[in-house]
């Protein structure tokens, strides 16, 4: 894995995985799941497993389907353990609220 570096050129001890945002309903907070894929000891049929994982988004800036980096920070709530770093790719369509229409009678 390649080593992180942080604006001042250093690296970073911090783990950092990419994974996609599955959840925004909460303030402040997003809930991202990673999949990572390996292959079965024995019959080396790739497998997958997937880990959600709770971090924070300070300015709720991102939409369910987005992939994002996170980076884990120090503990934040009784879940949260990681921090948005940067957005890598936004979701294609994003979901559009609907507002109650208003009618004149």
């Amino acid at each position: 894995m390649p080593e992180s570096t942080t604006k001042a050129g250093t690296a970073s001890r911090r783990k950092t995985v990419i994974g996609k945002v599955v959840s925004t309903k909460m303030n402040k907070t997003i809930v991202v799941e990673v999949t990572r894929k390996y292959p079965h000891r024995l019959y080396r049929r790739v497998m997958s497993r997937s880990k959600k994982f709770y971090a924070h988004d300070e300015q709720n800036t991102v939409h369910v389907g987005d992939f994002v980096e996170i980076e884990e920070t120090r503990p934040l709530s009784k879940l949260k353990r990681w921090r948005l770093k940067e957005v890598v790719r936004r979701a294609a369509l994003v979901a559009e609220t609907k507002e109650p229409e208003t009618q004149a009678s």
